[in-house]
């Protein structure tokens, strides 16, 4: 059955308006929910930890920063903005000593509160905030008088408000401009797990690499190579995200739709699916989380080892190379705007 669509006049600020709002945190979605939920009207404050570099970013914004802990203390609603791993300790050193009956604490994904490597008190609404978008789309849609679909989620709500104050908050990051849909954080963590392994991040990289390879080691050119399997990606998807598969295969040639339609269930076939469902078995028994928490109690060496080897790949190197012939490609230091938060 399809879930209903919750748009802005089934969602109103007032259950935030009056009140202290917190982002902890002031990253990718930190730093969108903070400044739309500003832009909106409501009273935010951000929670850094002491010498964070991103301090100077948000004051820079018009940001009141303050330590974590005191950001929880004068806050009615605070969103735990940090990466997954680091909930844990965070929570258990800078927020559950300052935490009071009838607060609310939002996630922007589910991962801590399923795994429960965080377990909040029971006097405390809990419950998930989570736009289906990176954090500078969130922003540049809100901006654009735009939104991002966003997902809700309630995992418990002992003062009856959780909901209200969750479609509030999407609200004001302007989800429900572009709609608001209710999970569940058991259907929001593992789906998003599995989406970004198999197909979104881990599976789309690790395809694309797999076909530069094959056409190199036929003794195609790596330029060649890239342009099939990666540059020209771009307007495939494009053509999905606009209009469905059917969609893009009406906009391709017939050459095209034979092979696609016959080829393609070939490369991606039942081994590939079963394999998807290992991955997911996975997600859904714990055993992803638990490694990925015990790389990160490492010191994440074997993460750090896989993404450095990752970066030399050719087709790096050859990409780089030809987005600088293309003047309509604006070259992007991804990393140094993370590193600026």
């Amino acid at each position: 059955m399809p879930s209903k669509v919750l748009t802005d006049k089934d969602a109103s600020l007032d259950p935030l308006k009056g009140k202290t709002c917190a982002v902890i945190g002031f990253g990718s979605q930190g730093h969108a929910h903070a400044m739309n939920l500003k832009d909106s009207g409501l009273e935010v404050i951000i929670g850094l930890y002491r010498g964070s570099k991103s301090v100077e970013v948000a004051k820079a914004k018009g940001f009141e920063v303050v330590d974590t802990s005191e950001a929880v203390r004068r806050s009615e609603v605070f969103l735990l903005a940090i990466p997954d791993t680091r909930h844990a300790t965070v929570f258990a050193k800078d927020i559950a000593p300052s935490l009071r009956a009838g607060q609310t604490m939002l996630v922007s994904h589910g991962f801590s509160i399923h795994y429960k490597t965080v377990m909040p008190p029971a006097d405390i609404g809990v419950a998930l905030v989570a736009p289906k978008g990176p954090g500078h789309i969130v922003r540049r849609m809100f901006e654009e008088g735009k939104g991002v679909p966003s997902l809700i989620a309630i995992h418990q709500d002992p003062a009856k408000t959780a909901r209200k104050i969750a479609l509030a908050w999407a609200k004001g990051i302007g989800g429900t401009r572009a709609g608001v849909f209710q999970t569940t954080f058991k259907e929001e963590t593992e789906t998003d797990l599995f989406g970004e392994q198999t197909v979104l991040c881990g599976g789309l990289t690790a395809l694309i690499q797999a076909g530069f390879e094959t056409l190199v080691e036929a003794g195609y050119s790596p330029e060649m190579a890239y342009f099939e399997c990666l540059h020209e990606l771009k307007l495939i998807v494009d053509l999905i995200n606009e209009s469905g598969i059917a969609g893009m295969r009406f906009s391709i040639s017939e050459t095209a739709k034979w092979g696609d339609v016959t080829v393609g269930p070939k490369i991606i076939d039942e081994g590939v699916k079963r394999r998807m469902k290992a991955a997911l078995k996975d997600i859904q028994n714990g055993k992803f989380a638990k490694g990925w928490i015990a790389e990160y109690e490492s010191g994440y060496k074997t993460y750090k080892a896989l993404l450095k080897s990752a970066e030399k790949h050719p087709i790096e190197k050859v990409g780089a190379r030809l987005r600088a012939l293309m003047p309509w490609i604006k070259p992007k230091n991804i990393k140094g705007a993370q590193a600026a938060y």
